[in-house]
């Protein structure tokens, strides 16, 4: 195991070096004195002072051996840190190598525990309980691609300053955060750790949490406290204004850091400052602490825009080297690190979006269109907590929807509409506000960016697009309006009636190739699948459609507020009373006159 660097130390044997420097100094000093007779007026007694070591006063020769400094600086070593271990145990936490979860194993409570642990596992939405009792600094597996290792770094690399953003988090989590970057991040390019506070009510996050790293880590971590609640975005943004590295580092507060993460990030940022870089990102399970390794990934998002893991490009593949950097279209979102001038003349973060969501895809497209780019780095590893509750709002929904439109409205052109379809939202007349976008347009001018055919074309090609929508939404049958056209269950091939809630399952999409399909948008993998009569069933089948070899069985006729008419039978959808759910069921038959109405029509 390669030794860790622990920056504590560093700050606090500073003076015990110079100490030593100066016992180096005065045992040279005695030793010439030995080479030379003394001077008469020296006594005798003095002279021979001089060659015993201050400690037992055992003559050792000519001067003071390094190996023994060393042994001594080495048990001073050890007083500093049991004096420091007192700090975490007043908190009740623990520190060093060992104890549960250790080398990022799953740990484990006593049924008793348990009982004790779930009012702070749904307080957190991971076990806190469970996390006081793992050490702050345990060790978790080094993941890297075995070619990562083999990489050395030079030292002449930015220094960078970490920003932990927390609202209300565990206090173990967030130490255990900082001691791990301090572990794991060398002391000459760590400039400082600031936290951000965004308006916490927890107790122990105010004074205990400030005499702890004021004592642990002196002059190394700042914080700072929003008085009010701002969000993980603006609050982001409080954290770059206090950083004053040349890198910023943006992370959530509550991830573990392994072996040499910052110097693959460091080094690819000199080389490129207009680069953001995403370490890759395994998983700390929420209940046990145990770290899982995920795949080399890149990070995309659908039309709602939210975030998801999507295989590397092609290229990547073809290439063959699994350390290599990913491009990728976006990113997820709890750690990315950038330059910090860049970072700013880039717009930082959409600051008129609310709370989180959609800032990390909005980036993502920026950086392309501007002149920069984006890439995630198999050879930095950073493990975070997937927590099964998030924070500040119990339906995050409400606040991706209003800043998912911004995206749309500033950056995407006229493939904006495929975001309005996605959330089942009018392009007009559709009631949400989602702020002042005049600033954030002004600032894709100024930067002279791309447009987003381009990204499409060239960084997410994957991405499936959908321009060729006429209506989309909510189908409705005017014989039964409180019913919609949905999905159904997916392994059942069947589209049925529910009542309507206008959400994924009941997104109809009738498009200009005269198709019909049902259900949440795609993107980069399998495709929303389409309406079939198959000239067999009574019931509608949902298939896929490129599979769908006689063409007219997926085509329809149609037009709002008229009958959906298949070109292969003359068969209608129409919905008739039957001993089925709610009461009614969803057929193919001869045509009786039935009307059907989709929600939204699409702006040409």
């Amino acid at each position: 195991m390669a030794f860790v660097y622990r920056r504590w130390r560093l700050l606090l044997v500073l003076n015990v070096l110079a100490l030593a420097g100066f016992v180096t100094f005065w045992a040279r000093c005695n030793t010439a004195r030995a080479l030379h007779p003394a001077e008469p007026d020296v006594p005798a007694a003095a002279a021979a002072a001089a060659h015993r070591l201050p400690g037992n006063g055992t003559a050792q020769g000519p001067g003071v051996s390094h190996e023994v400094l060393l042994k001594r600086l080495s048990s001073l070593e050890d007083v500093v840190y049991r004096q420091l271990n007192g700090l975490s145990k007043s908190l009740g936490l623990i520190e060093g190598f060992g104890g549960r979860g250790k080398g990022g194993l799953a740990a484990t409570l006593s049924p008793t525990e348990e009982t004790d642990a779930k009012h702070l596992k749904e307080k957190y939405g991971y076990n806190a309980y469970l996390s006081d009792r793992i050490s702050l600094d345990r060790m978790i597996p080094d993941y890297r691609p075995s070619k990562c290792r083999q990489v050395s770094y030079s030292r002449d690399l930015p220094q960078i300053s970490l920003i932990f953003i927390f609202v209300n988090e565990a206090l173990s989590v967030i130490l255990r955060s900082v001691h791990t970057a301090v572990n794991h991040t060398p002391a000459h390019l760590l400039k400082e750790i600031i936290l951000v506070d965004d308006n916490s009510d927890d107790e122990q996050l105010k004074r205990p949490l400030e005499e702890y790293v004021n004592r642990r880590y002196p002059g190394l971590v700042k914080i700072v406290r929003n008085q009010k609640r701002e969000g993980l975005i603006r609050a982001r943004i409080e954290g770059w204004k206090a950083a004053t590295a040349e890198v910023t580092g943006f992370f959530d507060a509550h991830v573990e850091f392994t072996a040499q993460w910052a110097e693959p990030v460091l080094a690819r940022i000199k080389e490129d400052h207009k680069r953001i870089i995403l370490p890759s990102i395994d998983n700390i399970k929420y209940d046990n602490f145990e770290v899982e390794r995920y795949e080399n990934s890149a990070h995309g998002y659908n039309w709602e825009l939210w975030c998801m893991y999507i295989s590397p490009p092609k290229e990547w593949w073809d290439e063959g080297d699994t350390s290599a950097p990913i491009r990728t279209p976006a990113m997820i979102g709890c750690s990315f690190v950038a330059n910090r001038d860049y970072f700013g003349k880039l717009g930082l973060l959409d600051s008129g979006m609310d709370v989180y969501g959609g800032e990390n895809i909005e980036l993502g497209i920026r950086v392309w269109m501007c002149g920069g780019s984006m890439e995630v780095l198999p050879c930095s590893r950073v493990a975070h907590i997937a927590r099964m509750k998030k924070p500040y709002h119990n339906n995050i929904a409400l606040h991706m929807r209003r800043n998912a439109l911004r995206v749309a409205e500033v950056w995407m052109d006229e493939y904006k509409s495929s975001v309005y379809l996605a959330w089942n939202i009018p392009m007009e007349n559709h009631g949400i506000d989602y702020g002042d976008i005049s600033q954030r347009v002004a600032l894709r001018k100024s930067l002279q960016c791309k447009n987003f055919q381009w990204y499409l074309d060239n960084v997410y090609p994957e991405m499936r697009r959908y321009k060729n929508t006429l209506f989309y939404g909510e189908i409705r049958n005017s014989k039964v309006s409180h019913l919609c056209m949905d999905q159904g269950i997916r392994e059942n091939h069947t589209a049925i009636l529910h009542p309507c809630h206008g959400w994924g399952p009941q997104i109809g999409r009738y498009t200009k190739e005269a198709h019909l399909f049902l259900g949440s948008l795609g993107s980069t993998g399998e495709d929303t699948r389409c309406v079939v009569d198959d000239q067999i069933n009574r019931l509608p089948q949902l298939l896929n459609c490129d599979k769908v070899t006689i063409v007219k069985q997926k085509t329809w006729d149609f037009s709002q507020n008229e009958a959906i008419i298949n070109r292969a039978t003359g068969r209608c959808l129409e919905v008739v009373p039957a001993n089925a759910p709610f009461g009614h069921l969803l057929v193919l038959q001869p045509c009786s006159g039935q009307k059907w109405t989709f929600k939204n029509t699409m702006k040409q």
